[in-house]
């Protein structure tokens, strides 16, 4: 776990709190949080607002206990008033739990009364406004550069996404894999880009040993986000191996700048919609999933692409530079690629490259388990 807190109650009254904070979540006096900053309690029910990162908290005040979440979602978090628990998993409730919502702050006497809530909508803190795209680029280029990390690795595909975050960083490179076409490509764009990448090759049997732990991390036997969640597990438990601390992924880059197929049947108007739609989503659909693996391998997600700064301007760049359409050809993430020109190999840069369930074949794989398990 990460966060867990409960308390003690007697009479109808509460005796003793206990609470935890695992790492990569931090404790601060009666203050428990997963933030790359300390929250500043004043801002009390309009911490979303101000935050400007992804964060949960739980904070135990004289009068009240204040738990927070950032507008996306992106760090789980669960409570119930009965019994004064909260948890970034729902398995540890005895009881039926309620979810602290995207951008939600609720405060919660110690007698499990609701005093106060609020909910700040992702509108409140992103804008959408016209966009210089020569400035976006330079937005974006600062930001990426400027990415603090610690005791760092980063996950290599020898895609796009995770391509311009390696010619940013002096980091070693890592990768995981059950198909040999991958393994080979992912040697070689490693290589065209000047770097060398350790690479861990599964099979199998490691995906039917992973996959009962890794649903019951993640807290669901969805079969998509089990192979989605399996290569990152792997990952993870690679890095973790190395003795790293943290690894730099490159999630947000799809629904910032319009890297799913789907995208390509939707008009300019649809496209516009669902874009935003997926970065508000971004955190139930994908970063849940992810965070909860951190915390049970004790491994921190970095996500560069994700930060607010990016994100304010991702979604004010048109829809038509995301998905450019033209001699019948249709390219996603144009403009990402463009920009990336100027840093990787355009053949990197341009790649079109599978899903990660689908890229590392454990998609293929788990449905061979399955399939094995029913019969």
């Amino acid at each position: 776990m990460s966060i867990y807190a409960f308390a003690e109650i007697k009479n109808g009254k509460v005796e003793r709190i206990y609470a935890s904070a695992k790492y990569p979540s931090k404790q601060r006096g009666n203050l428990f949080f997963d933030s790359e900053k300390v929250p500043d309690l004043r801002k009390s029910l309009d911490l979303p607002k101000y935050m400007n990162n992804f964060y949960s908290l739980v904070a135990f005040r004289p009068t009240h206990i204040l738990v927070s979440r950032d507008v996306l979602g992106g760090k789980p978090l669960y409570y119930n008033t009965e019994t004064l628990t909260f948890s970034s998993f729902k398995k540890y409730f005895d009881v039926e739990c309620a979810e602290v919502k995207p951008g939600e702050s609720l405060k919660i006497d110690y007698t499990g009364r609701i005093l106060d809530r609020k909910i700040v909508q992702f509108e409140d803190v992103f804008v959408k406004e016209r966009v210089d795209l020569s400035e976006a680029e330079e937005k974006i280029e600062l930001a990426l550069k400027s990415f603090k990390f610690k005791n760092a690795c980063l996950a290599f595909s020898g895609g796009l996404d995770s391509s311009l975050l390696a010619s940013f960083y002096d980091v070693e490179l890592i990768s995981v894999t059950a198909n040999k076409k991958e393994e080979e490509w992912i040697k070689k764009s490693a290589e065209s880009i000047g770097k060398k990448v350790k690479i861990h090759v599964f099979d199998e049997n490691e995906v039917k040993d992973a996959v009962k732990a890794v649903a019951s991390i993640i807290e669901t036997d969805n079969k998509l986000q089990l192979s989605i969640a399996i290569p990152i597990y792997i990952t993870l438990k690679f890095a973790r191996d190395m003795g790293y601390k943290e690894v730099i992924f490159g999630q947000g880059a799809d629904e910032l700048f319009g890297g799913y197929k789907k995208y390509e049947s939707l008009n300019e108007d649809e496209l516009e919609k669902t874009l935003l739609c997926d970065v508000k989503n971004i955190g139930r659909s994908n970063l849940v999933r992810d965070t909860k693996l951190s915390y049970t391998l004790g491994v921190r997600i970095l996500t560069p692409y994700l930060q607010w700064s990016i994100i304010s301007v991702a979604i004010n760049i048109p829809a038509n530079y995301k998905i450019r359409r033209h001699n019948g050809e249709v390219t996603r993430k144009y403009f990402l690629r463009e920009f990336a020109k100027k840093f990787i190999p355009k053949d990197i840069a341009y790649r079109d490259k599978k899903a990660i369930q689908y890229s590392t074949k454990t998609a293929k794989l788990l449905s061979k388990i399955l399939n094995k398990t029913k019969n």
